[in-house]
């Protein structure tokens, strides 16, 4: 068996560089963005959309038995346009 040299017990070069310690602030500052926000009122409630079966049924409808085909390209599904 051949027996190794001891290990250096100094830091390595680069280990200076590092900073060690605080990374996050600290905590007086918690909720900062939070607080100075203006608070919004809630929408109003609308109704719930349908889930599952029925929704997937509202999308067919809507993509391919109530298709309105017109003069020009074809409108994209996220236009607002009347």
């Amino acid at each position: 068996a051949t027996l190794l040299p001891p290990l250096p017990t100094s830091p390595p070069p680069h280990a200076a560089t590092l900073t060690m310690g605080k990374v996050h602030g600290s905590l007086t500052r918690a909720g900062k963005v939070r607080n100075q926000t203006p608070k919004v009122a809630k929408a109003e409630d609308k109704p719930k959309s349908p889930k599952g079966r029925a929704f997937q049924r509202l999308k067919y409808n809507r993509r391919f038995v109530n298709v309105e085909t017109g003069p020009g390209k074809k409108k994209s599904p996220n236009s607002n346009a009347t």
